[in-house]
């Protein structure tokens, strides 16, 4: 095996990376979370696949965290808040605060007892190990043994320790503000994570199933779903964010 044999394994990280960003943002924020999208129905398993094989997520699990975050904003029971906890503590433990707060039977009860578990959960996409281990083995498969166990542990790496925990972290920490609430936006750190580093646009419009609200900002999962709605696989449910005159 030479170097030759690993270059490609960069272009691989970042592309997959990048789908689990946008797959997380359109189906389990926007389309579950808060209902800004309708989906197809194979739009709906072709997400809920690539999902289960890059992140291996619990959908019902993400959607409650997600929801009591923004019952509780930045306040006594936001499960990952940096002003509550600081910001290190959120960019590096994270993982271990969605964890928490998704195996809180409560918390799933209360906040996603609209989504119920259908036969694709009961019969396969329960079992979320699974799913990166299946995705695991395609990568070595298309690789070869070690570049596919590269590429696997720098995607997890950069999915769960990296660009989840700045949008949570660094969006309730720093950076610039549309609208009066607690959150922040980072218009370049939007670039890579699929729009969802425009937060302040999003707690000030958490319906809108864009992200962007001025000329400076781009939200790159807007532009799939309006490739998806252009061919009729999602439809637009949600109101768009307003221009933002001044800070309101």
């Amino acid at each position: 095996m030479t170097m030759s044999d690993f270059w490609i394994v960069p272009i691989v990280v970042v592309a997959l990376t990048q789908t689990a960003a946008i797959a997380t943002s359109v189906y389990l924020h926007r389309a579950l979370a808060h209902r800004a999208l309708a989906l197809h129905t194979v739009a709906n398993v072709v997400f809920r696949f690539v999902l289960w094989l890059t992140t291996g997520q619990d959908r019902r699990e993400w959607v409650a965290v997600h929801r009591k975050h923004h019952a509780f904003t930045d306040r006594e029971g936001d499960p990952h808040s940096p002003r509550l906890r600081g910001f290190w503590h959120v960019q590096l433990l994270n993982a271990y605060y969605y964890k928490r707060e998704a195996r809180n039977p409560e918390t799933i009860r209360r906040y996603a007892s609209d989504i119920p578990a259908d036969r694709l959960d009961r019969m396969l996409l329960s079992f979320g190990w699974a799913g990166p281990t299946v995705g695991t083995v395609l990568l070595c498969l298309c690789l070869g043994l070690v570049p596919g166990l590269i590429a696997a542990g720098a995607h997890g790496v950069l999915y769960v320790f990296v660009l989840a925990p700045l949008i949570n972290g660094l969006g309730h920490w720093r950076g610039r503000q549309n609208f009066r609430n607690t959150a922040y936006n980072a218009p370049l750190l939007a670039w890579v994570t699929a729009g969802e580093s425009l937060h302040n646009n999003h707690h000030a419009h958490p319906r809108s199933a864009k992200f962007s609200a001025s000329r400076i900002e781009v939200d790159p999962s807007w532009l799939m779903i309006r490739a998806l709605a252009a061919v009729g696989l999602v439809e637009v449910l949600g109101p768009p964010v307003p221009a933002p005159a001044q800070l309101r």
